[in-house]
């Protein structure tokens, strides 16, 4: 059984960092790209960013200010987040897709159940 467990969320001032870290168990990782979503509330789940399989390849959204990156030994995919806002404020999921990155939410196989980040101004 496949299980994502993301973790390092919390509650920050604006302009602060945090790195969350996105765990997985019982599928062969370095076979899966990994992105990370998050969804404020009274909005659509929207992604972030997503990592290749092998790490060498990365792709963004134009408004994202995060660094993804990825241990393959370690079956974690991270992503460094600073100079947070308010309006960063949501549930932040990771995903695994076989091989690829996708920019649809839909193509993704597997989720985690969550981390939240709150922003205060």
């Amino acid at each position: 059984q496949v299980h994502l467990v993301e973790s390092g969320g919390g509650l920050v001032q604006a302009g602060g960092s945090l790195r969350l870290s996105c765990t997985a168990s019982g599928l062969v990782f370095e076979n899966y790209a990994m992105g990370w979503f998050r969804q404020a509330p009274g909005k659509e789940r929207e992604g972030l960013s997503c990592i290749a399989n092998n790490g060498r390849n990365t792709y963004y959204r134009d408004f994202v200010r995060f660094t993804i990156s990825r241990d393959n030994a370690k079956n974690t995919v991270y992503l460094q987040m600073n100079s947070l806002k308010p309006d960063d404020t949501a549930m932040y999921f990771c995903a695994a897709r076989a091989v690829d990155c996708s920019g649809r939410t839909a193509n993704y196989n597997y989720w985690g159940q969550g981390t939240q980040v709150t922003v205060s101004s």
